[in-house]
């Protein structure tokens, strides 16, 4: 008899993820190893259970699924990641198929699809829009989105790319509606440096302002309202 495929669940919402392990345990040849509510966890579960598929939510507490994934595939490149999300966008597909995981869905997705996923994402492949790719045909398609979305400004820099960990900061001080003054003194940068951070943050994500920016980190479930910005010394929020 064949090894069961080891599955972890990364989903912090209850009902969804006793769903998902109700239907994944009807499954002969499958095992929920373990299930984690945040992305500190899941990293830190991947890592030491060596899962054969991690089915990841984006919106979570503490670090989002997309970096979780990129943070596992960083440590452990044989990992194979499934993204699930309430939030379906191509965009964000792409940057999670980027970000190294082996699929994506949005949480509609069949029970039947997603099994399906599961069981080819474990023989090397991908599945990208309904469509499975092996690793030649993924670079293809992440190079033909790339090529179709990709902007760039005056000075020639791309604007299609995602944000980088200290932007994320920054984004989750935004979306709680602190100052410059406040994120700099809590991030021990300058406020010219904040500036810096957000002229870039505006330009990644194609938008003006701060409410944009705050709107499509949370919508993308990017930062929960909840856990943004959680400011160590509270006189620093006026």
């Amino acid at each position: 008899m064949s090894q069961p495929i080891r599955l972890l669940i990364a989903e912090d919402h209850a009902l969804f993820g006793q769903g998902l392990r109700r239907v994944l345990s009807l499954e002969a040849d499958f095992e929920v190893v373990a299930e984690v509510k945040d992305g500190e966890a899941a990293i830190g579960s991947a890592l030491e259970l060596r899962p054969d598929v991690i089915l990841m939510d984006i919106n979570m507490p503490k670090i989002n699924g997309l970096q979780a994934t990129q943070q596992i595939k960083a440590l452990w490149d044989e990992a194979r990641v499934i993204i699930l999300t309430a939030y379906d966008d191509e965009e964000q597909m792409f940057f999670a198929m980027r970000y190294g995981a082996a699929a994506y869905f949005s949480k509609d997705v069949a029970p039947d699809q997603l099994i399906e996923a599961i069981r080819t994402v474990c023989q090397g492949k991908y599945v990208v829009g309904g469509r499975v790719l092996d690793e030649a045909k993924l670079i293809e398609w992440l190079l033909a989105w790339y090529n179709q979305h990709a902007t760039y400004t005056s000075d020639g820099e791309e604007t299609l790319m995602p944000l980088s960990p200290r932007e994320m900061e920054v984004l989750a001080y935004i979306v709680q509606g602190a100052s410059n003054k406040v994120i700099a003194a809590n991030l021990g940068i300058s406020q010219q440096t904040v500036k810096n951070h957000m002229t870039s943050i505006f330009r990644k994500l194609g938008v003006s302002d701060r409410t944009e920016a705050a709107i499509v980190a949370l919508r993308r479930g990017w930062i929960r309202l909840q856990d943004a910005g959680k400011l160590p010394d509270e006189s620093l929020r006026e």
